[in-house]
């Protein structure tokens, strides 16, 4: 790997943890840029998915004691999360490079849409399942299909998952942004620990590049705990999906043109 690879990824892994801390998206940064440096596709995925775990597990270090009063809940998230984790990362790894390749762009074209229109579309949601009689009657066992679902796209694809994640909670009646940030963090880090298992197995982990990215994400997420408290949120979550739509756009252009 080439000094300006390793510095390329740093950088990306660096940015994309300071991304995931303030307004999540990480991912549309680092995928890319291991893409890029010459890390195919089904294998760059796994990797970041990798590359990620070290900051979901300290993130749930530091709100464990928001999570105290829902240990019933953890469990059950981390249970459901593990099964759902598993079960992505084995289809993952029967997808053929090929047929991968030509997913990537509607994989991220469901992330940017679900990261530019989540909030609103989970607010109607919400309200929909506050006034429809049927669809709270059949709340617990829907949200738990929910929760499985969202962890096999979780093992299959990682970019995207935190915001589909804080939608579910937000269905499932959270309103505490700590308690939703903590349960967030527990099923990234369990989807990700079952995925990661598999990738090891089938060794499709790139583990040089992995670990840069790896180091530039702990940093980004450590350091960006001072620069959250200067920026605004809500701009950087504008800057994100900007950005995840150029992505897009670029990943279709360069597989369908």
């Amino acid at each position: 790997m080439l000094f300006f690879d390793v510095i390329f990824l740093f950088m990306a892994g660096l940015f994309g943890g300071v991304l995931n801390s303030i307004a999540g998206g990480g991912s549309f940064i680092t995928f890319p840029a291991l893409v890029f440096v010459g890390v195919p596709p089904l294998i760059a995925n796994a990797t970041n998915t990798f590359s990620s775990c070290g900051g979901y597990f300290s993130g749930v270090y530091a709100f464990r004691h928001k999570l105290k009063k829902h240990q019933k809940e953890v469990f059950l998230t981390v249970l459901s999360s593990l099964i759902g984790g598993t079960v992505g990362a084995f289809l993952l790894l029967q997808t053929s490079e090929s047929s991968f390749e030509n997913a990537i762009p509607w994989l991220l074209l469901f992330a940017t849409l679900l990261f530019i229109f989540g909030a609103r579309a989970n607010t109607i949601l919400q309200a929909y399942s506050e006034k429809n009689k049927y669809t709270l009657h059949f709340k617990s066992i829907l949200l738990s299909i929910s929760l499985l679902g969202i962890s096999i796209y979780g093992g299959f694809f990682n970019a995207g998952l935190g915001i589909i994640v804080l939608s579910y909670l937000t269905l499932s009646g959270h309103k505490n942004i700590n308690v939703m940030n903590g349960l967030k963090l527990v099923v990234s880090s369990s989807v990700s620990l079952a995925a990661i298992c598999l990738f090891i197995l089938n060794d499709s982990i790139a583990w040089v590049e992995s670990s840069v990215v790896l180091v530039g994400t702990l940093l980004g997420g450590y350091y960006s705990a001072h620069i959250s408290m200067r920026l605004n949120p809500e701009k950087i979550r504008l800057f994100v999906g900007f950005i995840s739509s150029i992505i897009t756009a670029y990943f279709f252009y360069v597989t369908y043109a």
